[in-house]
């Protein structure tokens, strides 16, 4: 079976050494000294200066949002996982999508604008498979009408836009470290502000909002995260340079298999390079899209719609908005296995049913 992807695990012995120093303290959660190193080694592997190890990206979101004290409306994408927009609900504010660019997949900030009302408090947006929204323009936006940023990053590891890491635009950038992602810490993640009084605010909040054993600064919850999830982070951190490697390996292997087949990949942002988090390519059409599906699952592969269907249409708890492109893409959308154990010949077998699919 080839899955749509498999968490990278580090070799056991390096896992061990940092086991054994954990027995040794008894020092389990409650930011110890391995979360703490963590930290440090990633701020300085992604070049940030304020950055906050979390319990997962999800809990990073709704963090982020009580920090910067949001009220009413956000406006957000349709076009992500699930958890950017019920971050929004979960804290009492009410997403506003807009539609998604066609050839970006991100939010299409010409139409943001349009959907700014009196009740609007920020843009929560995704950096879609890695790849960097349109950040100038929404800063500029957002300066204009006095907004908030926030960018769920969640697959955004390790990219850099003009020069600087994705995670320094924004007012808070959050990051998922789930064991899916490219860097992983089995479960995770992070935030990032440049706002030393941000970090600090976030700091409390996910420590129940404590100062101190006998104070309390603000409104917290439990948002920190174990030891062993910080010594999976670290020995991962040691490979981040090869898996990278090897996933831009298949990436172009697919490329070049891929080049006469009746789907387009999205258009990476132009001052950026792609991390290869993931292989989506956008089918011509939905029917081949399933046909192709039906062929990969009878040879036991297993890609994913991801994301489908598009969150403006499937969420019972909101109502549903008929979007143009975020409609028409999420049902053409399709994600190919992509990662680090993944053979060449098994990305040569996946190209040869989807080129067999669409020729029969």
């Amino acid at each position: 079976m080839i899955p749509v992807t498999l968490p990278f695990i580090p070799p056991k012995e390096d896992y061990d050494i940092l086991l054994h120093g954990i027995w040794k303290r008894q020092w389990l959660t409650n930011m110890g000294p391995l979360a703490s190193d963590l930290e440090m080694k990633l701020k300085e592997h992604l070049g940030v200066e304020h950055l906050l190890f979390v319990t997962n990206g999800t809990i990073a979101l709704q963090m982020a949002i009580k920090a910067l004290d949001l009220k009413g409306e956000i406006i957000t994408t349709p076009f992500t996982y699930v958890a950017t927009t019920s971050s929004i609900v979960w804290e009492n504010c009410k997403p506003t999508f807009v539609d998604i660019d066609q050839k970006s997949l991100n939010i299409d900030p010409s139409k943001i604008e349009e959907a700014i009302t009196e009740h609007t408090s920020a843009i929560l947006t995704t950096h879609v498979y890695g790849n960097p929204c349109d950040v100038e323009a929404i800063d500029k936006i957002a300066k204009k009408h006095q907004l908030k940023v926030i960018y769920d990053a969640a697959h955004a590891f390790g990219v850099n836009v003009n020069g600087k890491s994705i995670f320094e635009y924004g007012d808070i950038s959050t990051c998922s470290l789930h064991a899916t992602k490219l860097f992983h810490s089995g479960e995770g993640g992070l935030i990032i502000t440049k706002d030393p009084m941000l970090l600090k605010e976030l700091s409390h909040i996910r420590n129940f909002g404590h100062d101190g054993p006998e104070k309390f600064y603000n409104l917290g919850i439990n948002g920190k995260n174990s030891e062993f999830h910080a010594a999976m982070g670290l020995a991962n951190l040691n490979y981040v340079q090869a898996i990278h490697e090897q996933r831009k390996l298949l990436t172009e292997r697919y490329d070049q298999k891929l080049r006469n087949f009746k789907a387009i990949k999205p258009l990476w942002h132009k001052h950026s390079k792609p991390n290869y988090a993931y292989y989506p390519i956008v089918f011509e059409s939905e029917d081949l899209l399933l046909k192709c599906i039906d062929l990969l699952k009878m040879n036991e592969i297993f890609g994913r719609r991801y994301f489908y269907p598009s969150l403006s249409r499937s969420l019972p708890y909101l109502e549903s908005k008929p979007l143009k492109w975020a409609d028409n893409i999420s049902k053409r959308v399709f994600c190919l296995p992509l990662y680090f154990n993944l053979t060449v010949e098994e990305v040569d077998l996946i190209c040869r049913l989807l080129l067999r699919a669409q020729n029969n």
